[in-house]
């Protein structure tokens, strides 16, 4: 199986509330909304000073190469509140999950739903064994998300990391394919 051709098949994924879609250049102003907070960045990626950063952002990550980058867009509204993506790992049959929200949508379940979209994406799709993410020690909020889209921890990565100029601990989490298959 080809996974980058399955990935493009399924670059649009449809949720109840949500539905996830490439990033373009169109969603600059609300990405800059939320990559522009420092609470929202201190974890995930530099603090964005400028719209043209966000843009040059979009253009060298999402667009470059859009195969398993979303963007988390509310279906009501049709705003971007934030992206998730799926890094595979086709030789180990294996993928790494990674998301941003915008702090305005925390709390609703937007990314519980953009996780389990994506778990679905990975188990039924790319039939893959395992899927996992991790997040800084410092950030237990995400590892909640990480329990509710069916991830169990499996332990913790010491100083995996530096960011922003600090050594950090991974929390690691993972869902192999018979749990997810137990739950559905």
């Amino acid at each position: 199986m080809d996974i980058t051709l399955e990935l493009m098949k399924h670059s649009t994924l449809e949720g109840d509330r949500i539905f996830l879609r490439p990033v373009g250049l169109a969603d600059a102003p609300d990405m800059f909304e939320y990559a522009s907070d420092e609470e929202t960045t201190r974890f995930v990626f530099e603090t964005h000073r400028d719209r043209a950063m966000t843009e040059e952002a979009i253009a060298n990550y999402f667009l470059a190469a859009p195969a398993g980058k979303y963007a988390i867009v509310v279906q009501d509204t049709k705003k971007m509140i934030g992206t998730i993506d799926i890094r595979p790992n086709a030789t180990d049959r294996i993928a790494e999950i990674g998301y941003t929200l915008n702090k305005a949508y925390r709390g609703n379940g937007y990314m519980t739903e953009a996780g389990k979209l994506i778990t679905a994406l990975a188990f039924e799709v790319l039939k893959l064994e395992k899927v996992f993410a991790m997040h800084d020690m410092l950030n237990p909020a995400s590892g909640e998300v990480m329990k509710r889209i069916g991830m169990h921890p499996e332990g913790v990565l010491r100083r995996h990391k530096v960011f922003k100029g600090r050594s950090c601990d991974m929390a690691y989490y993972g869902i192999l394919k018979d749990e997810y298959f137990q739950q559905a």
